[in-house]
């Protein structure tokens, strides 16, 4: 049985970029746009009521910006859709926090129509950090500098920071497992226990958060 089709909402205040994405979007068989949103007050709201999968979302937005507008989503939905980031520069500091918000990843708008299918289908359909070299690029860039070590860093077991360090590496749960020769249900229970621990919501999170503790480097 085929799976459903991944539905998306475009959040972008430039009509001309929501028009190009949906334009792309719109001709693969297992991808749906369902709504758009011109300000990140509207891109709340539309996700309120429309409940898409993946939200691709521009971080600089009239009346509320890409950052807050994910907070709001990720804080009030109980099973919030997977947010990707689109942007023009790839090292900008919102993008940064933008993911320490909670967003899976982020994508530039001059990315090429498969690398942007590609990257709605890996956060949407599986568990693997979207563009890992790129999150750790911006973790030297904006990272906080010289953070001590938090406290979760002496919490996790030998097992839990070799995943976490194949967190980061982006690979799968499923590529973990045969990394470390133990069950694929064993490797989600160690993922589950780095995300309490660390408190964070999701890999991308666990990965920013680990950078910023100085346990992963970024040189």
């Amino acid at each position: 049985m085929p799976q459903p089709a991944i539905r998306i909402v475009l959040a972008d205040d430039e009509r001309m970029v929501r028009t190009a994405l949906r334009a792309i979007l719109s001709v693969e068989p297992d991808v749906e746009v369902v709504g758009e949103a011109a300000t990140g007050a509207e891109a709340v709201s539309v996700v309120r009521e429309l409940r898409p999968d993946v939200v691709l979302m521009d971080v600089r937005m009239p009346e509320i910006d890409g950052i807050r507008a994910t907070e709001q989503i990720l804080a009030t939905l109980d099973e919030p859709p997977r947010v990707v980031v689109v942007t023009t520069f790839e090292n900008d500091s919102y993008v940064y926090d933008a993911l320490r918000a909670g967003a899976s990843g982020f994508l530039l708008k001059r990315a090429d129509a498969d690398a942007l299918v590609q990257a709605v289908r890996l956060v949407a359909r599986t568990d693997s950090l979207l563009f890992p070299s790129a999150v750790r690029a911006l973790a030297a860039e904006h990272g906080r500098k010289a953070a001590p070590a938090a406290p979760w860093v002496s919490r996790l077991t030998g097992r839990e920071r070799d995943v976490l360090r194949h967190m980061a590496d982006g690979l799968t749960n499923a590529e973990i497992a045969r990394r470390l020769d133990v069950g694929p249900a064993t490797v989600k229970s160690h993922v589950a226990a780095v995300l309490a621990k660390t408190g964070t919501r999701d890999r991308t999170q666990a990965v920013i958060a680990a950078y910023e503790a100085g346990f992963l480097s970024v040189g």
